[in-house]
């Protein structure tokens, strides 16, 4: 998962771009970057680390122009490094510079083919930059001077055409605008928003509706499958589906774990959606047969996606609910770094337990989900520690037991803790008296209430079906092995030492 925004305004947008990316902050902490246009002048600052680390006052002045693009990075495809920071540029045709979320399934195909058909040339290992060569080829392919709509919807097309995978992306066309674009199954997420203003309509394409709140954007909708969204330079918007077989499918993780609890996600609010997954939970724990007189005193959430989840649940217990632990803000989440040793040193330093709330007492800890399991393993150690009587776990996710292949860096199930386990066994593991998992069916349900037009969620992690049909256990096992925790390692041990910021100021 990463962040992408895209702004074309009447005003300078560095500062708002700069803005968008902290609030998509989440999504990724591994680089960021920004591109702007002015006159046919493309500004980009890029590089390693978190957005307020990266962008200093001098290259924010650099930043000028009323149309730009932003993004956070997550790495997942591709190493990590300063290399792969976003937005990438292509110089033909047009100048054409792109930010993308997802992760392409048929990365490999496309390279080869990139290089040996369309002639171009792809300088990392990121399928990032292959997205963004096919792109450039669709357009150079329909050898027009000025790029129209209709030119940019056929170039759209011939990019589903040869893309598999997940991707939502944003990508600036130096001289013309800006167009948004999702995948045919809606995987990941992508919004359109706009603002008036005296001098007219400014427009926001982002991953999240929360950056559009914040910077006083109307949410308008959400970009359909398959669908190009094109703002010109002037400010006139553009849309159109651009792919016949299209079906609303989004990853049920963003609702689980990945988005902010204020955005709104295909029309669903992912705050609600957490509360309807501690009712179910709650319903599921009362109706555990000999359970349903429960023995639970306090229900304490694992700070911070596991609090919207406790609240109904202790309301549905009729138990207190108290918050045990305090987070240290200033440590990144664990979940999206790149590798185990780097998870287990964060851990320790994550989290302090308010004792008093533990002592003798038989506690029900809230999880938003159990991945590799090292957080929640040390937070049950924690809770026994502090004295607890008993420790219960709530998963508001079911177990984690599949690869994800379209944007988490969820690749090697044999790092997964409940792979290869039943549910007590994961309990055993884990150190804790009862282990509750929400189911997947409940888990769509709470995820799906109020949008009937989602017909099926991208729910691989966990039941193993991969809605875009191209992937077999020989692309898992090479997934697995290119994307393991020890593969990393090496990567990075060989990547020597590569420069930590990039910058590039083009004249086109």
């Amino acid at each position: 998962m990463c962040g992408v925004v895209g702004i074309v305004g009447k005003y300078p947008v560095n500062q708002r771009l700069y803005d968008a990316l902290t609030l998509l902050q989440h999504r990724g902490q591994d680089a960021a970057g920004i591109v702007t246009s002015e006159g046919g002048r493309l500004n980009l600052r890029k590089g390693n680390g978190l957005v307020r680390d990266v962008f200093r006052q001098d290259h924010m002045e650099r930043l000028a122009g009323n149309t730009g693009i932003g993004h956070v990075r997550y790495p997942t495809q591709g190493s990590y490094g300063s290399a792969q920071a976003q937005p990438m540029y292509v110089n033909s045709p047009y100048g054409i510079t792109l930010a993308h979320n997802g992760n392409l399934t048929n990365a490999e195909e496309l390279k080869r083919d990139v290089f040996r058909e369309d002639l171009r040339h792809v300088n990392t290992s990121s399928d990032s930059e292959i997205l963004l060569n096919v792109l450039a080829h669709e357009l150079q392919r329909l050898g027009k001077l000025k790029p129209e709509p209709d030119d940019i919807f056929e170039a759209i097309a011939g990019v589903h055409a040869r893309c598999r995978g997940a991707y939502a992306a944003v990508a600036l066309i130096i001289g013309y605008g800006i167009v948004g674009f999702r995948d045919p199954y809606g995987i990941r997420p992508l919004v359109l928003g706009k603002r008036e203003t005296e001098d007219g309509t400014e427009y926001m394409i982002a991953s999240e509706s929360v950056a559009l709140d914040v910077l006083d954007f109307t949410r308008i909708r959400d970009v359909k499958p398959g669908e190009a969204v094109y703002i010109d330079d002037e400010g006139h918007l553009h849309a159109k589906v651009c792919q016949a077989d299209t079906q609303l499918s989004p990853c049920i993780f963003e609702h689980v774990y990945l988005a902010s609890p204020a955005s709104i996600l295909d029309d669903i609010s992912v705050y609600k959606a957490r509360l309807r997954m501690g009712e179910k939970l709650a319903e599921r724990i009362l109706s555990h047969g000999s359970r349903h007189d429960h023995d639970i005193d306090v229900v304490i959430p694992v700070p911070d996606t596991g609090r919207t989840a406790a609240l109904p649940m202790a309301h549905m217990l009729d138990v207190k609910y108290r918050e045990g632990f305090i987070k240290n803000r200033y440590i990144g989440r664990t979940f999206i770094m790149p590798d185990q040793d780097e998870r287990r040193r964060s851990v320790r330093q994550k989290h302090n337990v308010i004792e008093l709330e533990f002592k003798g007492k038989n506690v029900l800890l809230v999880e938003d989900s159990i991945v590799r399991g090292t957080t929640t393993e040390h937070i049950v150690q924690m809770a026994r520690s502090a004295g607890a009587n008993k420790v219960y776990l709530a998963s508001a996710a079911p177990p984690v037991r599949y690869p994800n292949v379209y944007g988490i860096d969820m690749a090697a199930p044999e790092e997964f803790i409940a792979y290869g386990k039943t549910e007590e066994e994961v309990g055993k593991a884990l150190d804790v008296d009862w282990l509750v998992y929400q189911s997947v069916e409940d888990l769509m349900s709470c995820a799906g209430e109020g949008n009937e037009s989602i017909e099926h969620f991208e729910c691989s992690v966990f039941d193993g079906y991969y809605v875009t049909g191209d992937v077999d256990e020989s692309y898992l096992k090479r997934l697995s092995v290119r994307r393991s925790d020890g593969a990393k390692k090496l990567r990075d041990a060989g990547s020597g030492s590569e420069a930590n910021v990039i910058e590039l100021h083009n004249q086109v």
